[in-house]
């Protein structure tokens, strides 16, 4: 599809096989130019690159985010060096005189779980956390739970361990109270399967970031905002979120920019996002979106998963797949043996880079595969599994 966009990819890698798309997508040529780029911009302007920065490299990240996540108002998306520093300020923008109650599901990733953990243990915060599994009814158990009112409520668009999708996010949060913050996170969704929230944007946050499906590495999450978040006025803030106004006076009430820069931190390596359009230039240039990807990526699923079935290795058999085939999955395959250690050692050292969430074996398709790759997975994983 488009796989001769990754050249110097390839030559780095050698004789690896790269299934960890869903971990840490590979970048292609494009990114390096990019990031040359931000570098003799910053030689040249000096103090003055962020006038560039906010001025062109900004706007065209929050359109092409915009345009990928159906999100209607692009000046309200904010970017951040990592998905944790957009948890951390949406949960100082709660009510924190009394509990702080979240309903949220038990496969959330690290950002979001571990500061909740954490915030659990001061006794401040009351969670319920819904579990993911059945899939078949994950749906309706999260909806009867949001019958109970929650302060904030959490859920991932495709799970990280195990890639389930979510495919229903309009019916899975109806009759949420007005005052309850709902954020969606996007991380594995974005780039990976079409996502249009066009619907939810008067209601919801999403948030997701560059570093997996988007490609452009560290450094480059966002978060689109609802127009109700113009009443927010995180705790966690820094000087960026009014970044306009800092010759104005600061003595009084601490003010906050228009549209999502209250969501904004402090001075950040803009790279990401020089390699973030550079990439979504890319997709456009060669008419590639959300369901060109999508397409192309089932098929090699499809075609890895019949393979397999057919090979029957002893230590990773297609029945100990989560969620099993027939429920809604993201762009990756979890499969939970029951040697998953052992597994992922066999595969590492044959070069079969695949990555192990738990008891759960990862394996995750993108944009530079194709049927030829998956043939020549499938042969040197028979010869890792011995069978």
């Amino acid at each position: 599809m488009l796989k001769d966009a990754y050249t110097r990819f390839f030559a780095e890698n050698g004789d690896a096989l790269h299934v960890t798309a869903h971990s840490h997508h590979p970048w292609p040529d494009v990114t390096r130019e990019a990031h040359l780029q931000y570098w003799a911009d910053s030689a040249r302007l000096t103090n003055e690159k962020w006038e560039k920065i906010f001025g062109e490299v900004v706007p065209e990240a929050q359109g092409h985010v915009a345009n990928w996540i159906g999100w209607p108002a692009p000046a309200r998306i904010a970017f951040a060096p990592n998905t944790h520093e957009f948890v951390a300020r949406l949960y100082s923008c709660l009510d924190w005189s009394r509990p702080v109650r979240v309903l949220t599901t038990a496969s959330e990733f690290h950002s979001f779980a571990r500061q909740t953990r954490r915030l659990e243990e001061t006794g401040r915060v009351l969670v319920s956390r819904i579990p993911a599994e059945p899939y078949e009814t994950f749906a309706d158990r999260f909806r009867d739970a949001l019958t109970l009112g929650y302060d904030l409520v959490f859920v991932s668009h495709v799970f990280y361990d195990s890639g389930f999708l979510v495919d229903d996010l309009e019916n899975l949060i109806t009759d949420t109270p007005d005052h309850t913050l709902i954020v969606v996170d996007g991380y594995h969704a974005v780039g990976a399967v079409p996502v249009d929230v066009s619907r939810l944007a008067n209601r919801i946050f999403y948030l997701g970031g560059g570093y997996k499906y988007l490609q452009a590495g560290e450094g480059a999450c966002f978060l689109a905002l609802p127009p109700h978040a113009d009443v927010l006025r995180p705790v966690f803030t820094g000087w960026y979120a009014n970044f306009r106004g800092l010759a104005g006076d600061e003595e009084h009430e601490i003010p906050y920019g228009p549209d999502a820069m209250r969501f904004w931190g402090a001075t950040f390596d803009a790279s990401a996002l020089y390699r973030l359009n550079a990439v979504m230039r890319l997709y456009a240039e060669r008419g590639v979106d959300g369901f060109a990807i999508r397409d192309h990526v089932v098929a090699l699923m499809e075609r890895f998963l019949e393979k397999l079935d057919a090979l029957q290795p002893e230590l990773m058999r297609v029945g100990t797949m989560v969620p099993p085939i027939g429920v809604p999955r993201g762009n990756f395959v979890a499969f939970e043996p029951e040697r998953a250690t052992e597994v992922e050692w066999r595969l590492l050292a044959r070069r079969i880079l695949v990555d192990r969430r738990g008891n759960r074996v990862r394996f995750g398709f993108g944009v530079y595969h194709d049927a030829d790759f998956v043939d020549r997975l499938l042969e040197r994983m028979a010869e890792a599994l011995g069978v």
